[in-house]
């Protein structure tokens, strides 16, 4: 980056969240180091991976916001899937090689006819390239070696499917699903109940734990912004843990929390909730019986205790 928007060398203090739209062929470690050093910052850290063919959201945590980012771990995610009916992949994706191949001759009626099946719980075969473990081993390798080993069914939620688009062989639809779900394993088993097979052609994650993709930016946008420009795209830390239910503490029980003591709120239902204390995020906490106990602090709410 020349001239004025030049990043010296040493690294900072950055704190916040980045919502980043990362492009096709990039890992997540990839982008998420090219983030680490266009905001130079000290510490960073990801919600969860999206695979080099995926492009979208993929939340990025600089500092605080790293104590935070198992949140999103396990939140539900939305993508919009291009699924290419009559070619099936070593992979199930557009990077394998081609097995098979067949006509397509599917209206729209017979695809809005076998969506529904997949939607609710359902038992998923996980993909021979994956990264689950067998024998201290990851299935990838097994399955690059040709070698076959049992692949149990996993228990996923599809929360929605819409079709979007029917352009043979090509159909988009808009899935809303949570952890543990394989997209690509979902496009085989819609081309298999259509009879055609088919393939995870194009991925994009728009939405992941009620974040949008609509307020994110590209790396190529941060390479063009100053330094404050960049620290502007910022979320706060409290961005992460937004569907918590809040609670705010007095000043004594703010003192008690950020000593990791626990305080008493006899009114409160048991769940996971996010704490304040002068309006200041502090942290999340575990109420259990009445008894709130901190989970996670700032280290604002360390600092400030005094």
């Amino acid at each position: 980056m020349p001239g004025s928007r030049s990043a010296p060398l040493f690294s900072r203090r950055v704190d916040g969240v980045l919502l980043l739209d990362k492009p096709v062929g990039l890992s997540s470690n990839a982008a998420l180091q090219q983030a680490k050093r266009r905001f130079r910052a000290e510490k960073a850290g990801h919600t969860g991976t999206l695979d080099p063919l995926a492009s979208g959201l993929l939340p990025i945590c600089f500092g605080e916001a790293t104590k935070f980012a198992h949140m999103l771990l396990d939140a539900d995610k939305t993508y919009v899937a291009i699924i290419r009916l009559g070619t099936t992949t070593t992979t199930a994706d557009a990077e394998g090689e081609v097995l098979q191949t067949h006509d397509v001759a599917i209206t729209r009626q017979e695809i809005e006819a076998i969506l529904p099946r997949f939607i609710g719980r359902i038992i998923q075969i996980p993909p021979r390239y994956a990264a689950l473990k067998y024998q201290g081993r990851n299935y990838y390798e097994y399955a690059r070696e040709g070698i076959e080993i049992p692949r149990p069914g996993r228990e996923v939620t599809v929360r929605s499917i819409t079709l979007d688009a029917w352009t043979p062989p090509d159909l988009s639809l808009t899935i809303r699903c949570g952890k543990g779900t394989y997209v690509r394993v979902l496009a085989e088993d819609i081309g298999l109940a259509l009879g055609c097979g088919a393939h995870l052609a194009a991925l994009r994650r728009i939405e992941t734990g009620g974040l949008q993709l609509s307020a994110g930016c590209s790396l190529e946008t941060l390479a063009g912004l100053s330094d404050k420009e960049c620290d502007s795209r910022l979320l706060p830390l409290d961005t992460l843990v937004a569907p918590l239910p809040r609670i705010d503490l007095e000043a004594i029980e703010a003192l008690h929390f950020a000593q990791g003591q626990a305080v008493t709120r006899a009114e409160l239902p048991d769940a996971t909730y996010r704490v304040y204390a002068a309006d200041a995020f502090a942290g999340i906490a575990l109420a259990i019986d009445g008894t709130v106990r901190p989970r996670r602090l700032t280290a604002a709410a360390v600092l400030n205790q005094g």
